[in-house]
């Protein structure tokens, strides 16, 4: 009884010291969100502002671009997957590697060659242990990604995009990762960035089109369309593979939240489960000396 007493009470200090980690994880994760949504939320209005201004060099010229058109010279395609760079997130880097995994499958069944690209430590530790080639990983910043880690990103998937080498170039772009909807609803998204589709230019919608395109002013480019095109496109790409980063960073902190809110809520469970066999285990040792006093009492009075 003794023996089993004192592994029951060195459960529930073991079981202590990871509620004070749970614990801890939770406050800092609970800390860190509300920047993380402010920054996903800021993006919004100049990713908006960049749409807007290509449409308008598409509402008055010809949108030919190579960042807008298709490649036919590969079928290489790229995939870029968003992943946490730590656990203890629940299943939010399960779910981002199954969504790669059959876009990957899909791809593969439409004759496709697969590129993989890694941001998080998670995602490339996931396909280095099955031995899937990784053509760049970037790690470290997956719940703060930097300014110098998105321009990184964006620079090299353009940089494939655009190589003309069809060894080494790709003919698409498609982002997984998580968006963020609110603290407790967060959805993996496979998104294609590349070839771009401008969806804020305007479209045909009926009688409603002449009166939307009359609200356009008119623009005069200089030096020419192609020059404002080569200037936007690129940063429209990073502020789509931005505003990507940041919503998969705010999903990765209310994952890590909520996961270990639930971590903390077990670990309390466990601690009374424990308390309650030690009890037991104490009232059953109590027990046991009296009937063991009682009974050396009664066997020196019979005697």
């Amino acid at each position: 009884m003794g023996g089993n007493q004192r592994i029951y009470k060195q459960k529930i200090s073991s079981t202590q010291t990871l509620k004070k980690v749970f614990r801890a994880m939770e406050l800092i994760a609970a800390s860190r969100i509300g920047r993380a949504r402010r920054y996903a939320d800021q993006s919004g209005p100049y990713e908006k502002a960049l749409s807007q201004a290509v449409a308008a060099v598409a509402l008055h010229g010809e949108l030919h671009h190579p960042l807008t058109s298709e490649r036919t010279d590969t079928n290489r395609v790229a995939v870029l997957t968003v992943t946490s760079d730590r656990g203890m997130a629940g299943a939010y880097s399960a779910n981002i590697l199954r969504e790669t995994e059959r876009l990957v499958e899909k791809l593969v069944a439409q004759g496709a060659d697969p590129v993989l690209f890694a941001s998080g430590r998670r995602a490339g530790s996931y396909f280095r242990f099955r031995d899937r080639e990784l053509e760049k990983t970037w790690e470290g910043e997956s719940d703060a990604p930097s300014v110098e880690l998105i321009h990184d990103i964006a620079d090299t998937v353009l940089d494939y995009f655009l190589d003309p080498d069809p060894a080494r170039g790709v003919s698409k772009l498609y982002l997984v990762f998580t968006r963020f909807k609110n603290l407790v609803v967060q959805v993996p998204e496979v998104r294609q960035m590349l070839p771009l589709t401008v969806v804020d230019a305007p479209e045909s919608e009926g009688e409603s089109e002449p009166q939307e395109r009359d609200l356009y002013p008119l623009y005069e480019f200089e030096p020419d369309e192609g020059a404002v095109l080569d200037a936007l496109l690129p940063l429209y790409v990073e502020s789509r593979i931005r505003n990507a980063l940041l919503q998969a960073a705010a999903s990765e902190l209310a994952s890590r939240q909520r996961a270990m809110h639930t971590a903390t809520e077990n670990a309390d469970e466990i601690i009374t489960d424990y308390t309650r066999m030690a009890n037991a285990a104490r009232q059953g040792e109590i027990t046991q000396e009296i009937t063991e006093i009682v009974s050396g009492a009664d066997a020196l009075s019979n005697g």
